[in-house]
């Protein structure tokens, strides 16, 4: 039986917290996660007969729990009619229900993903294949998704999460969870997590859905506990606010067809201000105590285009600033790819494009790269470069509303350019 779009919606949104709950019981990440697509197999024979319950995660959960109290049956059950060896598999069998239930009931932190995250983000790790291994394991996202987060190939990305699960099967990663002491040392790695998991969420690299709503609220969701636990974890504070500053803009991205609305054209009056508000205070809070960090920094700018009532009123002078000391803080590609589109608002297109001139084999499989060039390429009045452009993001496997959005604007462009050259055919001679 398969499962109609709604239900599938359902159980991917349970996945995290299921698996979260069956690794605290049963110790095995792999069972988990086997469990839980046993859980779900049960809940596309159950549900569509007797309907969706109220709480579907606990539905989920407690499938997953039996479908594990069976399997441990299974393998305790002796091929000897022997009394005493059926009555001492029988006390066995009695005694791992117990345990594993008691482990159901007994929360080592205060949110089982949350949990999960730490354990993934283990120091035997690479913070990379901590990374993806989260990814995977707690968001759910495909390898393909995955590696376009990290601008890299799927095959490199499978390989690197192959190594992950094989370091952290001998880490006896799932075996215990971390330590206070050892949750403070993979706080960044978390971190960062999270940071992907929302930007997956804000911008999404499958599926038919350009935002993943959900997704984002979960993140949220996640770095508000992360920020219970850790209070005075500035950066923390930074990745929150953030988060809200982005989210805040959620209900402006799309128009009534779904196509993605860009920065400049979205309704202002959308945004979310009591987000943006939050957003700011927290920024504002942590940037006081003058210990930028990249998350910090990165929150300011967003602050600072929720601040403009229009995007005339963009202060780009200051986002410019902001990415130079960013650059400083946390070099990267796609930090300086940011700071040249907002060099061109103060100083013109042919400014960022030498800046991102250097950036082309290192980018050539990020579509804002390309994206960002083309709209360079065109204020400059560069039609053809524009199309190149254009023609490169198209290739980078763009979501639907991507891809919509990529056509209209080449299309566009190659309408100007053929218009050029029919009145250049035309006119006058002025000889």
């Amino acid at each position: 039986m398969s499962a109609t779009p709604g239900m599938d919606a359902l159980l991917g949104q349970a996945r995290a917290r299921t698996v979260a709950a069956l690794l605290r019981a049963f110790g095995d990440l792999d069972l988990a996660q086997e469990l839980y697509q046993e859980a779900c197999v049960r809940a596309l024979h159950s549900w569509p007969e007797r309907g969706v319950p109220k709480d579907a995660t606990a539905w989920l959960i407690r499938a997953g729990y039996n479908a594990g109290i069976d399997l441990t049956r299974r393998k305790r059950r002796f091929a000897s009619a022997d009394p005493d060896a059926v009555l001492d598999a029988a006390a066995a069998d009695t005694d791992a229900e117990q345990a594993i239930a008691a482990a159901m009931d007994d929360a080592v932190y205060r949110d089982d993903i949350l949990r999960l995250l730490f354990m993934c983000c283990h120091p035997k790790l690479q913070l990379t294949d901590q990374l993806a291994l989260a990814l995977k394991v707690v968001a759910g996202l495909s390898v393909g998704e995955i590696a376009r987060a990290f601008v890299v190939t799927p095959e490199t990305m499978e390989r690197r999460l192959s190594r992950a699960k094989q370091r952290a099967a001998a880490a006896g990663m799932a075996t215990a969870p971390p330590s206070p002491e050892e949750r403070a040392a993979r706080l960044k790695a978390v971190s960062r997590m999270l940071y992907l998991m929302f930007n997956e969420g804000y911008s999404a690299s499958g599926g038919d859905q350009p935002i993943r709503q959900a997704l984002c609220v979960e993140a949220i969701r996640l770095v508000r506990l992360l920020l219970d636990l850790f209070p005075g974890q500035l950066e923390t504070m930074g990745l929150l606010a953030l988060m809200l500053l982005q989210h805040a803009r959620h209900p402006a991205r799309l128009d009534s067809k779904g196509e993605l609305v860009t920065l400049d054209a979205q309704n202002r009056a959308l945004w979310s201000e009591d987000l943006i508000t939050e957003g700011t205070v927290l920024v504002q809070n942590a940037l006081r105590h003058q210990r930028p960090g990249p998350f910090q920094l990165q929150a300011a700018i967003a602050a600072v285009h929720c601040s403009a009532k229009t995007p005339e009123k963009t202060d780009w002078a200051e986002i410019s600033a902001l990415y130079a000391v960013l650059e400083m803080v946390e070099p990267s590609a796609v930090v300086t790819l940011n700071r040249a589109v907002a060099l061109g608002k103060v100083e013109g297109p042919q400014a960022a494009l030498d800046l991102l001139a250097p950036l082309a084999d290192q980018l050539q499989r990020y579509l804002p790269f390309h994206a960002a060039r083309a709209g360079l390429c065109a204020e400059a009045g560069d039609a053809a470069g524009a199309q190149l452009a254009l023609q490169a993001a198209l290739r980078c496997s763009p979501n639907p509303a991507e891809r919509g959005y990529l056509e209209a604007r080449l299309a566009e462009i190659e309408e100007k350019s053929c218009t050029a050259v029919r009145m250049g055919a035309t006119a006058p001679s002025l000889e």
